[in-house]
């Protein structure tokens, strides 16, 4: 058996060069001596993707995407599949610790300046993918056809009705209809299972492209540091004197992500209604507004924010005028300083902006 293995590892190298390979992507790849742990949120997001397609692919098999039959086919998973209840929770709450896991990823990124030059095209593509996680989260959440999700999903769709000329079409748009019904459960279907993530596997496949091809950035802290000059062609950044990506670092990606693992499943076994709440635990209607009905926890400020400001056109411009400025901010702060000490009004733009979202979540949630 071992002998079978070597001479198929041998056919494998004298025609792919995979040792090669692997020594250029493994402990030939030198990363920064002061690289952090924050820099391991990548890999913890790829493993909960991971994880989100596999929890994803076993409730295909059970799951029925139809009105009369959702709600129900969701309860034999959760009730009669053998660890059926486990595989629901997961995938539920999965979708919420990518999240967060990609807000910490993205604060991270913007506190060290590592969107900045040349790693707007990283920055952009990371900031898409992010609002895809959004998208597959909005999508999914309806599958279940429960009260909470048939409810909040009104919500959440109604609002692109306050846009002027097109506003009705946009809503009619997503629904299939004036209303959610049958036809806005097949098309959200569609939109989670094949056509966000065929988008998100090939921004992913793109983002990473684009920090292996470019190089780690070297984090803006100690005495290592130092202010690059902005080059006028391609430069891979290289560490010579960094460390090996194997062993080294990935034990830290490994342990992060063990972490990462762990602290889902505590909530998976123990808390799950932080993520699944009883009303997410009824059959939907559609003649019985329930009180209270909020959109989830990630969209919460963007809820409140249409509350605040007596027009919603002008809530949701000020939406979407935050949002561009976050996907284009490489190209408008286009200093080469990455040190937050030396950056002290993009630093108290960071933490007011952080607090500001906090708040008015909170402000949602309880309003």
């Amino acid at each position: 058996m071992i002998l079978r293995i070597k001479q198929a590892i041998d056919f494998l190298e004298v025609r792919l060069g995979i040792k090669e390979l692997l020594e250029q992507n493994l402990s030939g790849y030198l990363l920064p001596k002061n690289i952090n742990v924050w820099y391991a949120l990548g890999a913890t997001l790829m493993a909960l993707f991971g994880l989100q397609v596999v929890t994803g692919i076993l409730l295909l098999i059970y799951y029925v995407p139809d009105a009369e039959k959702a709600f129900a086919s969701v309860q034999y998973i959760t009730n009669d599949v053998p660890f059926g209840w486990l595989i629901r929770n997961l995938h539920a709450v999965g979708s919420n610790v990518i999240i967060i896991v990609l807000l910490l990823h993205m604060l991270s990124v913007l506190f060290m300046g590592s969107y900045k030059r040349p790693r707007e095209l990283t920055w952009l593509s990371g900031f898409i993918i992010f609002n895809i996680s959004l998208g597959l989260c909005l999508t999914g959440y309806l599958l279940p056809w429960s009260q909470l999700s048939y409810w909040a999903t009104t919500i959440a769709t109604d609002a692109p009705g306050a846009i002027p000329v097109v506003g009705d079409f946009l809503v009619s748009f997503l629904r299939g209809g004036p209303n959610v019904t049958g036809a806005t459960l097949g098309r959200f279907f569609a939109l989670h299972v094949a056509v966000l993530p065929l988008a998100l596997a090939g921004l992913v496949g793109f983002h990473l492209f684009c920090v292996r091809r470019i190089g780690i950035s070297t984090p803006p802290f100690g005495d290592q540091y130092r202010l690059a000059e902005t080059p006028l062609s391609f430069q891979h950044e290289h560490h010579q004197d960094g460390i090996p990506f194997f062993p080294n670092y990935m034990a830290k990606e490994v342990a992060v992500i063990c972490f990462a693992l762990a602290a889902m499943l505590s909530v998976v076994f123990f808390v799950p209604q932080i993520f699944i709440p009883p009303a997410a635990l009824e059959p939907a209607d559609p003649f019985l507004t329930p009180e209270h009905i909020k959109p989830e926890w990630y969209f919460m400020w963007a809820y409140q924010t249409l509350k605040i400001f007596p027009s919603e056109i002008i809530g949701l411009g000020v939406q979407g005028g935050f949002m561009t400025f976050l996907a284009l901010l490489p190209f408008i702060d286009r200093g080469p300083e990455r040190r937050p000490a030396k950056r002290p009004l993009f630093v108290t733009c960071y933490v007011v902006g952080l607090v500001l979202f906090v708040a008015i979540s909170i402000w949602g949630h309880y309003s």
